[in-house]
């Protein structure tokens, strides 16, 4: 669900509940995320008495219990784990709302516009024909691409670092965000050349999962810590093409990265692999002219 960092949603969280603070609201979300006032209080660069303080007073003003105290620790109660949701969502529209009014001011002196942001290595060719098509926009204006991580595209979306994405679905939640597609691919299994499936016309989903000594590789979670599995770790496309070529995984990508495999390395159709749709996705209260310029000439690509 999308963040909504509209000037009138902004001064709704500011008066909620009966006048909370950002301050107060950043106070709780601390000692939440560390369950202890002390290392919270050193985190804010405050002393614990007023910290502590400051929480009682929101606990009154709510009317309910959000931290269960005792002499040893500290815990959340279930009012005060909705709180911590919900105040994470509402700080991080804030810290949006600062960034995109700042970008928005620094924009109106002439100073550089648009942050695209994209996964390292994802993008393939159609990154450069957009930037092309773009520059070639009247009124076009400077665009600064962040290379990101595997599933950051939307973190840095939502939070106002970046102004447009290209988001790959079924990967990369669009939820909250306006899109328009731009291409639907299918997928091919990335393997070392000289393994018996790379002389293959296509394979299915089956005969890669029962691959022996090739495990799929684990991608981190949004927290950065990694699930479960016998896969090797991997962080970028960069990492995750090193380890196939060592014959130490092998992985299924969308097709077009077909085109920049390096040598060593032999991509095989895989015939029931979900397609993958690029989107190009931008925050669906901006009203910035340059990123409807991008869009248009994402669209006419």
């Amino acid at each position: 669900m999308g963040i909504d960092t509209s000037p009138i949603s902004i001064a709704r969280f500011r008066r909620y509940r009966g006048g909370m603070e950002t301050r107060e609201l950043r106070y709780f979300v601390t000692v939440a995320e560390e369950l202890h006032f002390g290392r919270a209080a050193q985190r804010l660069g405050i002393a614990q008495p007023p910290l502590s303080r400051a929480i009682g007073q929101l606990e009154r003003r709510l009317g309910v219990t959000l931290l269960e105290r005792t002499s040893r620790s500290v815990a959340l109660t279930a009012a005060g784990s909705v709180l911590l949701r919900e105040g994470r969502a509402a700080l991080d529209a804030v810290e949006a709302a600062e960034r995109r009014t700042r970008r928005t001011a620094l924009a109106a002196t002439g100073s550089p516009g648009l942050v695209l942001v994209t996964k390292a290595g994802a993008a393939g060719e159609l990154l450069p024909k957009l930037l092309d098509a773009y520059a070639a926009e009247p009124g076009a204006v400077a665009v600064d691409v962040l290379l990101c991580g595997i599933g950051e595209q939307e973190r840095l979306l939502r939070d106002g670092r970046a102004d447009v994405a290209l988001l790959h679905r079924p990967f990369d939640s669009a939820s909250g965000f306006d899109t328009e597609e731009l291409r639907t691919e299918g997928q091919i299994v990335v393997l070392p050349a000289r393994h018996s499936l790379a002389s293959r016309a296509h394979v299915l989903m089956a005969d890669i999962t029962a691959l022996p000594g090739l495990p799929m590789p684990r991608w981190p979670n949004l927290d950065g810590t990694y699930p479960d599995g016998p896969g090797p770790q991997v962080r970028d496309h960069t990492q995750l093409l090193q380890t196939i070529a060592l014959g130490r995984a092998a992985a299924v990508l969308p097709e077009s990265t077909r085109a920049y495999l390096p040598s060593g390395l032999a991509a095989v159709p895989v015939l029931d692999a979900p397609e993958v749709t690029t989107l190009i996705a931008w925050p669906p209260h901006s009203r910035s002219q340059a990123v409807a310029g991008l869009v248009r000439a994402a669209t006419r690509l």
